[in-house]
């Protein structure tokens, strides 16, 4: 019985002549900062509620809920230093989805420290991938960019 057995064994094994696993590669998140004409910087992320913390949902008075996102929006000025300074602007944004549906995102100002956010919620189902189209208008130009995120 024990050679019927190491045959057997020898048998799967030889079918498992595949590529050995591959340990798992961590995969940066896309860029989420783009700098405009100005010079101006915009800081930005959309992510799910229910991954904010209760701290930061409470300070940017949203809900935590499985079917939305914030999307924040930050302007800044670089400084010569590497540094940034709080930039005035006003901001608008709408979230495509792959089917060509459109919302428009409801952003508010809200101060977090000496820094003004612009931030609004964003209805997202499961699996689901929208692109954010934003306009910034400051010192008197309009500029856009837009990005893209999955769920």
């Amino acid at each position: 019985m024990a050679p019927l057995a190491a045959l057997a064994l020898a048998l799967c094994l030889s079918a498992c002549s595949g590529r050995a696993p591959e340990p798992a590669r961590f995969v940066p998140p896309p860029p989420s900062v783009t700098d405009l004409e100005g010079p101006l910087r915009a800081r930005y992320n959309l992510l799910p509620t229910l991954a904010l913390g209760e701290a930061v949902a409470r300070e940017y008075r949203v809900t935590r809920d499985a079917g939305s996102a914030l999307l924040v929006v930050a302007l800044r000025r670089p400084t010569a230093d590497g540094d940034e300074t709080a930039a005035e602007g006003e901001v608008t944004a709408e979230v495509v989805d792959l089917a060509g549906r459109r919302q428009i995102v409801a952003l508010r100002r809200v101060a977090t420290g000496s820094y003004v956010d612009h931030v609004g919620t964003v209805r997202i189902g499961p699996h689901e991938t929208v692109r954010v189209e934003v306009a910034v208008v400051a010192d008197g130009r309009r500029q856009e960019f837009d990005f893209q995120r999955s769920f």
